[in-house]
Order: C-alpha cells, then sequence, then structure tokens
C-alpha cells in the first residue's frame, strides 16, 4: 500500500520560508518520479514540480519557479519541497505524490499539508 505522508506546513508571512517533507513507504521509492502538487480553497489543483528518480529531470510550474525547491533522499524515501519567498497565493494544501509521467491520480496522493501565508 502507497503511504505518502507530508509534513512541514504551517502559517508563515509573505516572504517567509518553509521546507515541506514527505515520508514514502509501501513501494521502491527509488524507482519512481516524485511530484508536489497543491490545491488552493475553491481551485483545483495544481501540479507544481516533479522529480525524475535520480533528480536528474526537474520541473517547476511558472507560478514556483526560481522560489521553490524541489529534491529527493532515495537513501531515506524521502521528497523535499524547499520554499522560498513565500506569497499569499502559495496559500493552499500541498500534497506529495507517486509519479511524474503525468499528473498523479488522487489514490497516489498523500494526505496533504497546510501552508497559509499571511500578515
Amino acid at each position: 500500500e502507497v503511504q505518502l505522508v507530508e509534513s512541514g506546513g504551517g502559517l508563515v508571512q509573505p516572504g517567509g520560508s518553509l521546507r515541506l517533507s514527505c515520508a514514502a513507504s509501501g513501494f521502491t521509492f527509488s524507482s519512481y518520479g516524485m511530484s508536489w502538487i497543491r490545491q488552493a480553497p475553491g481551485k483545483g489543483p495544481e501540479w507544481i514540480s516533479r522529480i525524475s528518480t535520480g533528480s536528474g529531470l526537474i520541473w517547476y510550474a511558472d507560478s514556483v519557479k526560481g522560489r521553490f525547491t524541489i529534491s529527493r533522499d532515495n537513501a531515506k524515501n524521502m521528497l523535499y519541497l524547499q520554499m522560498n519567498s513565500l506569497k499569499p497565493e502559495d496559500t493552499a494544501v500541498y500534497y506529495c505524490a507517486k509519479g511524474s509521467l503525468g499528473m498523479p491520480s488522487r489514490e497516489n496522493w498523500g494526505q496533504g499539508t497546510q501552508v497559509t501565508v499571511s500578515s
């Protein structure tokens, strides 16, 4: 059974930083590309970043490019998202997801962690 557990969300002021973590289990983590997806209140999911198995291929949505950094540690089965220069429009529930070749289906998402950017 795929298990993805996100942590690290919270309330942060505009311009601040947060680092999200995702602990993966139930599958061979190093064999799968991984993604981060976010969903703001009243909006559909937004695929914001993906990373290949060996970290050699990384993609960011324009909305986060230059501010967010995705990374992974295959030895620890962990996925990370470093978020800098946060804006109020980054407020959303952030999900890590198994897969990166297309938008991962909902059953491959974690439970999510809330990020709120507000002064």
